[in-house]
């Protein structure tokens, strides 16, 4: 019986000494010496340096062809006309349209299902873009008989309308709906270029 109370004595003076050695090796590593912030900066600092005296070297060439072509040109001339002819006038370029700009919902009703609660919408889209649209957003909006807002339901419609067409969806689900639900009027919020 000694023994085994010995051996017992053993492991907990093992477990108490546990704590102290972790404690000394986290104490160790963090005085070991590690490399500072301003080694790290002192090895960027180069480059920088760099790019601001080619930077620089670029801005002084381009003065200095400046300073040439204005030497070349008589001082009455057009200066459009010294510019060289080898460079072309920037082009004006349209900004593209929002797909939504040829998107339209042409005709739309909508009518309960389930128990009443969900509200199944039909609708026709009517695409003249000259480029087909997919991931249709539709935002639905629902009114009390009285004209009182209800609710919105959002849905996005992962089809893809051809150019210049029209599709039709027949009793998309949108949501769930509030019973009192009498109206509803749905209208497009984004579509995606294809």
């Amino acid at each position: 019986m000694r023994n085994a109370g010995w051996s017992f004595g053993r492991s907990q003076a093992r477990f108490a000494a546990l704590p102290a050695i972790a404690i000394a090796g986290c104490t160790t590593w963090l005085m070991l010496p590690q490399a500072s912030d301003a080694e790290s900066h002192s090895a960027a600092t180069p480059p920088a340096v760099t790019r601001v005296t080619q930077d620089a070297s670029r801005a002084d060439n381009t003065a200095a062809t400046q300073a040439t072509l204005s030497k070349q040109a008589p001082s009455d001339a057009n200066p459009a006309a010294a510019a060289p002819s080898d460079i072309a006038p920037p082009e004006l370029v349209a900004p593209a349209g929002s797909p939504l700009d040829g998107l339209k919902i042409v005709s739309q009703s909508w009518r309960r299902g389930g128990l009443g609660s969900k509200a199944l919408v039909t609708f026709t889209l009517r695409n003249t873009n000259d480029y087909a649209v997919k991931d249709i957003q539709i935002a639905c909006r629902f009114v009390r008989r009285d004209g009182s807002h209800l609710t919105d339901r959002r849905r996005i419609i992962p089809d893809t309308v051809n150019m210049k067409s029209r599709k039709r969806y027949a009793g998309m689900l949108v949501g769930f709906v509030n019973v009192n639900a009498d109206k509803a009027k749905c209208s497009l919020v984004t579509a995606s270029r294809i």
